[in-house]
C-alpha cells in the first residue's frame, strides 16, 4: 500500500470532530426541548425509580474524638434510568453517550442522614454521563462530616465502627428505591492514614418507617471499620509510664540512711500525674475509662501505697530509745522464716543460715574476789583497807548498769532495723512483681 494512502489529513480529523460536535448539539437540543428536571423521569408516576449508589473511600481527613465527628473524602456514584432521555445512536451518527452538566437533568436528592456539618450541602458541579438507553451516571466528589460514636474503653488499642447512612430526603420507597451497587465501598484508591487502619467498609440496605411519615424510606448504610495504629501512643504515653513505674519499687531498695526513699516515691508520683494530664487532654469525656487511663490510675495507686509503706518502714528503722522488744510472732515469722527466704542476713552471716542471734545473758553484778566486798557490806574487815572503796564500787556498778542498758537498747534497735530490712526486701519483691505483671498485660495488647 502506498504510504500516502495511509496518511490522514488533520483537516479531515477536524472536519469529523466538527460533524460530531454538531450531532451532539442537535441531540442536546432534541432531548431537552420539552424536558424538565423538576419531576421524576418515569413514564408511570406510580412506578418507583431505582437508584444505585456506589461509594469509593479516598481518604480519612480527620477523626475528631472529642467532638465525635468523622471527616472523609468520598467519591459518590449514582446511577438511574431517565425515561425521557433516550435516542437511537444510528440517527445521530452512532453517538451513544454524551457528557452534559448535571444541572440539566433530574437528580435524586440523596443526602447523608447522620451529617454533622453546620454548613448547608453544596451541590457538585460535575457532569453526568448520559447513554442512549437513558442510563444516567453521576460521579461527584464529596467531603462528608458524619457523627460517629467513639468508644475509647480500649484506647490506644481500640477499634471503631462509624456508620454513614445515605437516603433520599423527600422521596419515599414508593417513589424511589435505593440500592447499593456493591457489597461494600471500594478501597482501591484509598490513601493510607497514619493513625487509622481501614479493615473494610461493608454496605447494608434497610427500609425504615419514621414517625413523621407513613411511607417507608429505604437507605444504604456504609459501616467504616477502623483500627487504631497504637505505635505512636505506646512510644509516647505508655512506655514512659512503664519505665517510671518500675522505679517506684526501688525505693524499698534504697538504704534508710540515704534520706531519698520518700523523695523518690513523691517524684515518681508527680511524673505520673503529668502524663495523666497529657492523656486527659487528648481523650474525649466518656463514661468508660480508657485502658491506658486505668493503667495510669492503678500505677499511681501502687506508687502511693509504696510511699506510705516506706514511711512506716522508716519509722521502724529509726526507733527511739523507749522502743519495745520485737514481738515473738514477728521474731519467728519475719526474723526467722521470711529473713531466710529473702536472704536478709547480718554481715558475715551465710544466707541460708540466717538466724536471729540469741540474746546474750546479762553479766552478773556479783563482785569477784578482786573487787573487794560487795557494796553495802559495811566497813572493811581489814584494818588497813580504806572505807572509801564502798563509794567506788557503787560508781563502778552504776557505770556497768548504764553500759548494759545501752547494749540492750542497741540490741532492740538492731532487731527493729532488721525487721525494717526484711519488710523492705519483701515489699520490693511484691511491688516489682505487681508493676511488671501489669505492664506486661498492657503491653501485650500492642503485640
Amino acid at each position: 500500500m502506498d504510504g500516502r494512502c495511509a496518511y490522514i489529513s488533520p483537516f479531515l480529523l477536524s472536519g469529523s470532530q466538527a460533524a460530531e460536535g454538531k450531532l451532539a448539539q442537535q441531540l442536546l437540543h432534541d432531548l431537552f426541548t420539552n424536558y424538565t428536571s423538576a419531576l421524576r423521569p418515569v413514564e408511570d408516576t406510580d412506578q418507583a425509580l431505582n437508584v444505585t449508589l456506589d461509594v469509593t473511600l479516598s481518604q480519612i481527613i480527620d477523626m475528631d474524638e472529642r467532638n465525635q465527628v468523622l471527616t472523609l473524602y468520598l467519591w459518590i456514584r449514582q446511577e438511574w434510568a431517565d425515561a425521557y432521555l433516550r435516542w437511537e445512536p444510528e440517527v445521530y451518527g452512532g453517538l451513544d453517550s454524551i457528557r452534559i452538566p448535571s444541572s440539566l437533568v433530574w437528580r435524586p436528592d440523596i443526602v447523608l442522614y447522620n451529617k454533622a456539618d453546620t454548613q448547608p450541602p453544596a451541590s457538585a458541579s460535575t457532569n453526568v454521563v448520559l447513554r442512549h438507553d437513558g442510563r444516567v451516571r453521576w460521579d461527584a466528589p464529596a467531603i462528608t462530616r458524619s457523627s460517629c460514636r467513639v468508644d475509647v474503653a480500649a484506647f490506644p488499642f481500640d477499634s471503631q465502627s462509624c456508620r454513614l447512612t445515605f437516603g433520599s430526603w423527600t422521596h419515599g420507597g414508593h417513589q424511589l428505591e435505593l440500592w447499593p451497587g456493591a457489597p461494600g465501598a471500594r478501597l482501591d484508591d484509598f490513601v493510607e492514614n497514619v493513625e487509622w487502619r481501614v479493615l473494610g467498609m461493608p454496605a447494608r440496605r434497610s427500609v425504615v418507617t419514621y414517625g413523621c411519615c407513613s411511607e417507608p424510606y429505604p437507605d444504604v448504610t456504609y459501616t467504616l471499620l477502623l483500627q487504631r495504629r497504637a505505635a505512636a501512643y505506646v512510644a509516647n504515653l505508655l512506655l514512659p509510664c512503664v519505665l517510671i513505674s518500675l522505679l517506684a519499687p526501688l525505693a524499698f531498695h534504697l538504704p534508710a540512711d540515704s534520706g531519698e526513699k520518700v523523695s523518690l516515691g513523691v517524684t515518681v508520683l508527680l511524673a505520673l500525674t503529668v502524663f495523666q494530664l497529657l492523656l486527659a487532654e487528648n481523650m474525649p469525656p466518656a463514661e468508660s475509662v480508657p485502658l491506658i487511663g486505668k493503667y495510669y490510675m492503678t500505677t499511681m495507686a501502687l506508687v502511693t501505697a509504696s510511699t506510705a509503706l516506706t514511711i512506716l518502714i522508716m519509722n521502724l528503722h529509726y526507733s527511739g530509745p523507749g522502743v519495745r522488744p520485737v514481738p515473738a510472732w514477728a521474731r519467728t515469722l519475719l526474723l526467722g522464716y521470711l529473713a531466710r527466704a529473702l536472704c536478709v542476713r547480718e554481715r558475715g552471716e551465710p544466707c541460708r543460715g540466717s538466724q536471729h542471734p540469741p540474746l546474750l545473758p546479762r553479766p552478773s553484778l556479783r563482785p569477784g574476789p578482786h573487787l573487794g566486798p560487795a557494796p553495802g557490806a559495811g566497813p572493811c574487815a581489814e584494818p588497813r583497807c580504806p572505807c572509801r572503796q564502798e563509794a567506788l564500787l557503787r560508781h563502778v556498778g552504776a557505770i556497768a548498769g548504764a553500759c548494759r542498758s545501752h547494749r540492750a537498747g542497741q540490741r532492740l534497735r538492731g532487731d527493729w532495723k532488721r525487721v525494717a530490712r526484711v519488710a523492705d526486701r519483701f515489699f520490693l519483691a511484691v511491688f516489682f512483681a505487681m508493676v511488671l505483671a501489669m505492664s506486661l498485660l498492657v503491653l501485650g495488647r500492642a503485640i
